[in-house]
């Protein structure tokens, strides 16, 4: 899949999450949203279904989620008939606490391959046997330092386009959507990868 990543961000500047998540389907043979059910993600995912309802929808479970968070996720795939893949880390989070001994703080030398097991190994090995084209995000550019320097259209390093259509929105824009058409939220919500909210866990910046 070959796109002119400055044309599409300026062809897509203004235009509302729902146009971009239309122009992103439209241009796409394959193509996928990924969620991991943390807060607003009923956003992305209810925009996603209402332009394709059988769009992939990629959940990497790694096993350290609230029971609120799994009561959410099992709330949102009956409410929206997600097409839902799942995929969970090769080794179980309770071998991985023993050997580790729990989770390891972000300045602890096994931070770094914790993260790697528990989310960037089993998303790598998702898009390896799923193939998408085009991965639809939820990701924000107030959320983070560093995805205030990323665009709505972008390319991984695989070549997959990463498309965000919430970019521009803010939390209150979040809000009012769910408002507007009825849909649940949950904010008891754990990444394991991350001691704060402001920081990256990799996905973005390493794939």
């Amino acid at each position: 899949m070959s796109i002119d990543l400055a044309a599409a961000n300026a062809e897509l500047a203004g235009k509302t999450p729902q146009e971009i998540v239309a122009w992103a389907i439209a241009h796409s043979d394959k193509p996928l949203v990924t969620t991991n059910f943390r807060p607003y993600e009923s956003v992305i995912l209810h925009m996603a279904v209402q332009a394709k309802p059988d769009i992939k929808v990629l959940w990497v479970d790694s096993g350290y989620n609230t029971s609120a968070t799994y009561r959410f996720a099992e709330q949102l795939i009956k409410d929206l008939s997600l097409n839902i893949v799942t995929y969970i880390p090769e080794m179980s989070a309770a071998r991985r606490n023993v050997l580790m001994g729990g989770i390891p703080d972000v300045d602890d030398a096994q931070h770094d391959e914790f993260t790697r097991q528990v989310k960037l190994e089993p998303f790598q090995r998702a898009l390896a046997e799923l193939k998408p084209d085009l991965w639809l995000n939820a990701i924000r550019k107030d959320q983070t330092e560093f995805r205030q320097s990323l665009d709505i259209v972008s390319a991984s390093k695989d070549g997959i386009i990463k498309v965000a259509p919430l970019f521009n929105w803010t939390e209150a824009d979040m809000d009012a959507y769910l408002a507007e058409h009825n849909l649940p939220n949950e904010h008891d919500y754990f990444d394991p990868t991350k001691a704060l909210e402001t920081r990256e866990c990799g996905l973005h910046t390493q794939l």
